[in-house]
């Protein structure tokens, strides 16, 4: 077989059995609990930048953030969430960490200078012309403590078809390789696992955004994989 035959085949073993196209329908579609709200997308964004787990960390931090500030009529769109003091009392109870804050904080003052005719507007249209092989230079990408991961994962949040390099799809990527004669899979940086997943997607007919999950899927637990699908539930 060639190598974009033998990768299809070996995408599509670790397929099996994976509701691929739902679980990107939750993002592409904003089937997720947060809804289309561009405040808690944001926010998810910045609450996981740190690095911490779902369940534990970026949903309860989240949650507080929409009372505290969203529920109660105090935030009600970007120009509001930028022109909070970092160290605001009830911004550190919510989300904790400076970085997160900062973050979500400095995420809303970039888009609250969009011409978009709103908010979620504004967040869909950074988020489709966004590119993630320059993400240094983008506005947001540029922000201290936004990395490529959370670049990413904001832009899927925001409804866009792209993966999030992290460790998960690094490891289907190189089982996928490891398959493989020889392919131009490497997942040495974040901008070549991208490409190399990019790449899969072109030869397999599965979207970025499928595999990304298939490879969350694949390396997550049942147990916790089923919590996580109903916490993120709407």
């Amino acid at each position: 077989m060639s190598v974009d035959e033998t990768a299809r085949a070996a995408l599509e073993s670790r397929a099996d059995g994976v509701p691929a196209a739902d679980l990107a329908a939750a993002f592409l579609e904003f089937r997720r609990w947060t809804g289309s709200d561009p405040l808690l997308l944001v926010a998810e964004a910045a609450a996981a930048a740190t690095g911490q787990g779902f369940l534990d960390g970026v949903k309860p931090a989240v949650e507080r953030f929409r009372d505290a500030f969203v529920a109660t009529g105090r935030v009600t769109s970007f120009s509001d969430l930028a022109a909070l003091e970092r160290d605001d009392d009830d911004l550190v109870a919510a989300l904790g960490a400076r970085r997160t804050r900062a973050v979500c904080c400095d995420i809303a003052a970039v888009l609250a200078d969009s011409p978009a005719e709103d908010d979620l507007a504004a967040l869909i249209d950074w988020a489709e012309t966004a590119d993630h092989y320059r993400h240094e230079s983008d506005p947001i990408g540029s922000i201290a403590g936004v990395g490529p991961g959370t670049f990413q994962y904001l832009r899927q949040l925001a409804g866009v078809d792209t993966p999030r390099p992290d460790p998960t799809l690094e490891k289907l990527l190189s089982a996928v390789d490891d398959d493989c004669e020889s392919s131009p899979i490497d997942t040495a940086t974040a901008r070549r696992t991208i490409a190399s997943c990019e790449w899969l997607a072109v030869v397999s007919g599965y979207r970025p955004l499928e595999i990304d999950r298939i490879a969350w899927w694949r390396a997550t637990e049942p147990a916790e994989r089923e919590a996580v699908l109903e916490a993120a539930r709407p």
